[in-house]
């Protein structure tokens, strides 16, 4: 059945590679890397094969001389994550020093041209603004000194180079804008699923804070039965029966060292403003008068008790009362309900408890889930089953199962 606790917060596992739409980082780097090299040995084979005569035909000079720029400059690229600004500002630095020695080389090939687009775009994408202008000015410097240089190219090429370059950094400029987003709504979703898991985190211990102390007061309490009980009879003894004195001595003796050892433990679990419970702890025999509380806040409630009343162990008699109190109080202050119905069937083995409404609300008794997550730590104390959710007709139903004897 769907419990109406909160959903499990995600469970980052740092063994696995990150991944970003869908995709690890570590594949995207690899195509990256594929298509930087495809670039670059693109740019060396237009240099080999292309002997157009068109615009004065390709650069003159060896060709190993003529690749290692054109090869460099996409290669650099490749450190783009370890220098975001320094990678696509070599890119332009490469191309305007290679200028001065060949001064149509930059212009010739396709893949230089996408080179530098390239690393325009990356001067967009960067976070820091003053970085992302400066790198637009480096690029148009750059652009400036290439076409002076360049016999072929005249001021109308310098001006749709600028546009280009323009057109391409606003690109990266709203790219980087929603990444940016992106990554902050991820990082905003991780901390809060991180925080929820520290709150989920201490109301367990809270809780489980809480049973000790209650638990503590019903063993206690047995505990002092025994030890009056045993120094009772030990009065009742005749002179001449010093061993089941001595016997009866040391029950009193550790009754009375144990009770003082569960105070001291206790004592460290209770908050500094609480004061050890002298009421005796709720039991079902108390339900009719929850229910009649309940009642008079304004939340009809029908009670029903199926079965033969059975002794119940003194923790699962204070479970019980505690599963049934948290269930009414889901019902009348969060989930908004206008009736609500209370079930203890009893079993040979077992008692079962429903509490079902017709509300709306979340039921979790903080909205957070931890209302369920303590009852979740009560009935595993004692090996019982709890089931909560949504009902089929509308409403919410708490219903556990806790063996008569624990």
């Amino acid at each position: 059945m769907t419990t109406r606790e909160a959903p499990a917060a995600t469970t980052v596992r740092h063994d696995e590679p990150p991944v970003q739409h869908g995709r690890p980082l570590w594949w995207m780097g690899a195509t990256a890397l594929a298509a930087l090299l495809l670039v670059a040995i693109a740019s060396v084979l237009e240099l080999a094969f292309n002997d157009s005569d068109v615009d004065g035909g390709p650069p003159s000079g060896p060709l190993w001389a003529l690749s290692i720029p054109v090869v460099l400059m996409p290669l650099v690229l490749m450190a783009r994550r370890q220098f975001p600004f320094g990678a696509p500002a070599a890119v332009f630095v490469i191309a305007a020093v290679t200028s001065f020695v060949n001064g149509d080389l930059v212009t010739f090939t396709f893949g230089t041209f996408l080179t530098v687009a390239t690393a325009a775009f990356l001067f967009g994408m960067l976070r820091d603004r003053r970085q992302a202008l400066a790198g637009l000015a480096l690029a148009l410097a750059a652009a400036a000194i290439v076409v002076l240089n360049d016999p072929k190219q005249g001021p109308g090429d310098f001006a749709g180079i600028s546009l280009l370059f323009g057109v391409v950094w606003l690109a990266g400029l709203g790219l980087g804008y929603k990444l940016a987003q992106a990554e902050e709504a991820h990082e905003r979703v991780t901390r809060l699923e991180r925080e929820r898991e520290e709150r989920a985190l201490t109301a367990v211990a809270e809780e489980r804070a809480r049973i000790a102390r209650e638990l503590h007061d019903v063993v206690g309490h047995s505990v002092s039965v025994m030890t009056v009980q045993a120094s009772a009879v030990r009065r009742l003894l005749r002179e001449d029966q010093e061993k089941e004195r001595e016997a009866l001595e040391v029950v009193e003796q550790t009754g009375r060292q144990a009770l003082a050892e569960m105070r001291r433990l206790v004592g460290v679990l209770r908050r500094p403003e609480e004061a050890p419970a002298l009421a005796p702890q709720p039991s079902l025999e108390f339900l009719e008068k929850l229910v009649a509380h309940v009642r008079e806040a304004g939340l009809p409630v029908d009670l029903r008790v199926e079965g033969k009343p059975a002794q119940l162990a003194p923790g699962v008699d204070l479970t019980a009362y505690r599963l049934i109190q948290e269930g009414l109080t889901n019902a009348l202050k969060h989930a908004g309900a206008s009736h609500a119905e209370v079930i203890v069937r009893y079993g040979d083995d077992d008692v079962e408890l429903l509490v079902a409404d017709d509300g709306r609300g979340a039921g979790d008794g903080d909205g957070g889930g931890h209302g369920l997550v303590g009852m979740r730590e009560r009935v595993t104390v004692y090996g019982g089953e709890l089931d909560a959710g949504p009902r089929a007709d509308g409403g919410f139903e708490l219903r556990a199962r806790l063996p008569t004897h624990a």
